[in-house]
């Protein structure tokens, strides 16, 4: 897709960060605009905004992870602006903590939004987008799905968030590789962000009070918070930019979309890789930093 102008573009987790930002450059762009958000009132203002800069918008306040309510986006969409050009299928959640001390409401937040809050959006929107292609041979569609770097390495202290993002990435592969048999029309990507300042690391404000623990944090919960929040605050490159770069790979028809595409953030993946072909077991993560190793050794022996 070269020219947004007029055309349409449904992003989850509208309300803050990845999403806000793709809103904004969206109506930049003189698309039209759904935002949906589970979070109201931080939807409206960001909804508001957006329309501020020209754009018709249609806010839609929506958990991603109950089907009946993507359902609901997918019609109310079609019914204001047709069928969506681009779904971005934001919407995502972080926690982190060793993995066996998840609890299973730990596991069904997290795996709802982040997980089965993509799987619904591919699931609703990509048959509306492939019948809008064999109506229009010139009619073109991109869904966009936001997973992780967590999604290609596997950091320790962050099993449940890593589970949903490998899930992520696996079924954007798969997504890619499903509608080149099919269409030529319609495409995928998938953006795997490294460290950038968002909410990400305060995702608790948006978890339903049926999916919160009564107990307090488990040590290591408290520490992999702590490590979220300095890792995600130190970040140098903004939302904004990543926001630009899923435009740009939608642009180039590029199906992986980095906020960091360097050596240094792409390396662990290329060890882990190594790992897996050479058969060997997995390495050190810490290896280039064993400082933050011992660090969080510490906190979780109690040294």
């Amino acid at each position: 897709m070269h020219d947004f102008t007029g055309r349409t573009a449904v992003i989850t987790g509208a309300a803050s960060g990845f999403g806000l930002e793709a809103s904004r450059i969206a109506a930049r762009l003189g698309m039209q605009v759904v935002m949906a958000d589970v979070m109201p009132d931080p939807l409206a203002r960001a909804a508001a905004e957006v329309e501020g800069l020209g754009a018709s918008v249609l806010p839609f306040a929506l958990d991603v992870s109950r089907a009946e309510q993507v359902q609901a986006l997918a019609d109310a969409t079609v019914a204001r602006f047709g069928v969506p050009h681009l779904v971005f299928n934001n919407a995502g959640v972080g926690l982190g903590g060793l993995i066996w001390e998840h609890s299973v409401k730990d596991w069904d937040w997290i795996v709802g939004v982040n997980l089965m809050g993509v799987a619904h959006g591919v699931r609703v929107f990509t048959p509306l987008m492939l019948e809008a292609a064999r109506r229009d041979p010139a009619w073109r569609g991109h869904i966009v799905n936001t997973a992780s770097m967590a999604g290609l390495v596997n950091m320790p202290n962050q099993g449940a968030y890593n589970v949903t993002k490998h899930a992520v990435v696996s079924l954007s592969e798969t997504l890619y590789q499903d509608l080149a048999l099919v269409t030529e029309q319609v495409r995928a990507h998938v953006l795997c962000p490294y460290f950038v300042p968002t909410g990400i690391a305060h995702s608790d404000r948006a978890r339903p009070g049926e999916m919160r623990e009564a107990a307090a944090p488990t040590p290591s919960q408290r520490a992999a918070q702590l490590m979220s929040e300095k890792a995600v605050a130190s970040g140098k490159v903004s939302a904004a930019e990543v926001a630009q770069f899923v435009f740009d790979a939608v642009q180039a028809d590029r199906f992986y979309i980095f906020s960091h595409p360097n050596e240094r953030a792409l390396a662990p993946v290329g060890v882990r890789l190594q790992d897996i072909v050479a058969m060997r077991n997995p390495t050190d993560p810490f290896a280039h930093r064993p400082e933050l190793g011992e660090q969080l050794r510490a906190a979780l022996r109690g040294d």
